[in-house]
């Protein structure tokens, strides 16, 4: 990963958590299901408005954990061909061994 996608998604983390904090804040302080609800779509229209990054940061966030996915499975593929490898190596080992008495 590059530095600019490290710091794209540390802003995005960073944007996440602070959304996290006022929804979970929101949620857990005391007061009717209605007003708490009203509390959280007043904050997040206050947000948008004031961070219009705010409107294309799912977008990113759904590109970087495409990327993120992507490298993973590659990273689980290369550890099974290799499993796979060394199993069909270990194989012709012995079959060498039986059929040449190495």
């Amino acid at each position: 990963m590059s530095r600019e996608d490290n710091s794209l998604v540390f802003g995005i983390g960073v944007l996440a958590g602070v959304a996290a904090g006022i929804i979970g804040g929101l949620l857990f302080a005391p007061g009717s299901g209605e007003e708490s609800r009203k509390k959280l779509e007043n904050k997040f229209n206050e947000l948008s408005n004031n961070c219009p990054c705010i409107e294309n940061a799912g977008k990113h966030a759904l590109e970087a954990m495409d990327v993120f996915l992507y490298k993973i499975e590659r990273a689980i593929k290369k550890i099974k061909y290799g499993y796979k490898a060394k199993k069909l190596a270990k194989a012709k080992e012995k079959e060498d061994s039986v059929v040449y008495g190495v």
